[in-house]
């Protein structure tokens, strides 16, 4: 029987230790991770998500847990609730998604970082940022240390995303400043793993989804551009480690795996680990697409004492297992 790592290993709690958490977001393919972590420790989640991106399918197993609640709700709109910290994800991260309603993408974003400010504020609780590595843009520094400001297009098509990304950081640490909230702000790169959704159109789960079934794989430009991808248990592990520093480390802080590969790298090892036939297709590179994306995690390291542990082969073979579960036409077939 394989051993679970320490923090996987569900932990019994002193019932005062025990929090009442809420997650906005946590219906989707981060925040339900970070639910079971977070119930597996022995608190009290309340998932907050009103569906656009998120799936009741990746919260379905958590069904009659006493400690789990969930509940549908918008939070471009005020939330009141009783709680103990705040974990604040709600956002769509993928460009199919975010684009799809620019507005709305800005809204929540900025909206959202008012309201669960403010629910922070009045119940003087810590407060967590969902953000990312596109608040650097098409960095022309790399890696990407946290000093660095970005470069990055105010009026682009990816615009609603950075740009309610980088205003949602203001508002955080500008209610730090003037009333004193306990914020935590992680900038999130490249996260992959079981509950992706299959057609959100991000790199990982695009080149399994068209690799398993036999499809081209559509790479954008000459597929050089770089990424680097950070395995979603190892990203939470580094949430959980933020939210529970002292009130000194406010970030922000990269969360991200410094392993940098092509994007036909990615390609290629997709290809080979689920034994497809898929040829590789070139097509025009998307506006504002980063061509080197990097996190410099000597921060994380040195205050979190945190590093990614899962190499992208094992995290792609458990994503791939997962995508051969859900695909319907190959679970019929």
């Amino acid at each position: 029987m394989q051993k679970l790592p320490l923090w996987r290993t569900p932990l019994a709690r002193l019932y005062d230790s025990r929090k009442r958490i809420l997650v906005t977001g946590g219906a989707g393919f981060i925040g339900s991770h970070l639910i079971d972590r977070l119930l597996e420790q022995g608190h009290e989640v309340i998932c907050a998500d009103n569906l656009f991106t998120g799936s009741k399918r990746n919260i379905e197993h958590l069904h009659g847990h006493t400690r789990f609640e969930f509940m549908r709700h918008d939070v471009t709109f005020p939330l009141f609730v009783e709680v103990d910290e705040i974990y604040n994800l709600a956002c769509p991260a993928s460009p199919i998604h975010y684009q799809h309603d620019p507005v709305q993408t800005t809204k929540t974003s900025v909206h959202g970082a008012i309201n669960m400010l403010g629910l922070a504020k009045r119940l003087k609780c810590k407060v967590f940022q969902a953000s990312t590595s596109e608040v650097y843009g098409d960095p022309s520094v790399h890696p990407q240390p946290e000093e660095y400001w970005g470069n990055v297009n105010p009026i682009g098509p990816r615009s609603c995303y950075d740009e309610g990304k980088r205003c949602a950081e203001t508002l955080f640490f500008d209610y730090h400043r003037q009333h004193g909230t306990e914020i935590k702000v992680a900038r999130i790169f490249n996260t992959y793993g079981p509950r992706m959704h299959h057609a959100d159109g991000r790199v990982v789960s695009n080149f399994i989804v068209q690799a398993l079934r036999g499809e081209p794989i559509t790479i954008y430009g000459n597929g050089q551009q770089t990424r680097s991808f950070c395995y979603v248990d190892d990203l939470v592990e580094g949430f959980i480690r933020l939210m529970d520093t002292d009130s000194a480390v406010a970030g922000p802080i990269n969360l991200g795996n410094p392993g940098e590969f092509t994007i036909r790298e990615l390609a290629e090892k997709t290809i080979a680990m689920t034994g497809s036939k898929s040829e590789l297709v070139e097509r025009p590179l998307p506006v504002d697409d980063p061509k080197q994306r990097q996190p410099d995690i000597a921060k994380a390291r040195a205050q979190l004492n945190w590093e990614p542990s899962i190499a992208l082969e094992e995290g792609l073979a458990r994503t791939i297992a997962y995508f051969r579960t859900v695909l319907p036409e190959l679970v019929e077939a």
